[in-house]
């Protein structure tokens, strides 16, 4: 799978494009398995489908151990970075940092649904902070079980979804206190299912998949 952002540069993973390509490539007869690998520029990825009437329900996907430390996520800093002060556009913000096979940038806020995200968002992308750039995860705390997320995206702005931002949203969660390791993740899309295992320290996400219309590129 390779997985390329709004303006055309290339990214490592993709939580909701993977589980897109399993519901395609089942559906089609491509690859009518489960579990079902995929290759990413992350590392090869396990994904368990549920098929019910030959359609993909849902599909849960071993998205790999958190890279915690700063320099291999990478940020300008070295250790873990969690509840890190960072000031963006004249603010300060406490940023807590992860890679789930692409970078994010996690801050935990309160009233997301007016936060001014396409305004913010691109000076945290693009923060001296994070060499390769950066996924800002704007978080609000609903319970230990639930959080609520917006999501820029580095290459594509702000999107309805992110299963990578997902993810790190609830890993940030944990090591800062604020939720349990099993969580349900709402952004503008829907819901994630998120899963930190203690057992294996690999993060799961559970989430859908829908057809929504079909194509033809000329190229």
């Amino acid at each position: 799978m390779e997985m390329y952002n709004a303006d055309g540069s290339r990214g490592e993973m993709c939580g909701n494009g993977i589980r897109c390509v399993a519901k395609y490539v089942y559906e089609r007869g491509l690859a009518r398995v489960s579990p079902l690998r995929v290759e990413t520029d992350a590392g090869v990825k396990t994904l368990w489908l549920v098929v019910r009437d030959g359609e993909v329900e849902s599909v849960t996907v071993d998205m790999g151990e958190p890279v915690l430390e700063g320099s291999l996520i990478p940020v300008a800093a070295e250790g873990e970075i969690v509840d890190h002060p960072l000031t963006v556009d004249g603010g300060e913000y406490r940023v807590t940092c992860v890679s789930m096979g692409n970078p994010h940038c996690v801050v935990f806020t309160d009233g997301i649904a007016s936060l001014a995200v396409e305004a913010i968002g691109p000076r945290f992308e693009r923060h001296p902070f994070f060499p390769r750039g950066v996924n800002a995860e704007f978080v609000e705390v609903a319970g230990r079980r639930r959080l609520f997320a917006r999501v820029w995206e580095r290459g594509s702005g702000e999107t309805a979804a992110c299963g990578t931002g997902a993810c790190a949203a609830v890993v940030a969660g944990v090591r800062t206190g604020r939720s349990e390791r099993r969580v349900t993740v709402t952004l503008r899309g829907g819901d994630l299912e998120i899963e930190w295992r203690e057992a294996d320290n690999r993060v799961y996400m559970t989430g859908g998949a829908q057809h929504v219309f079909e194509g033809v590129l000329e190229l």
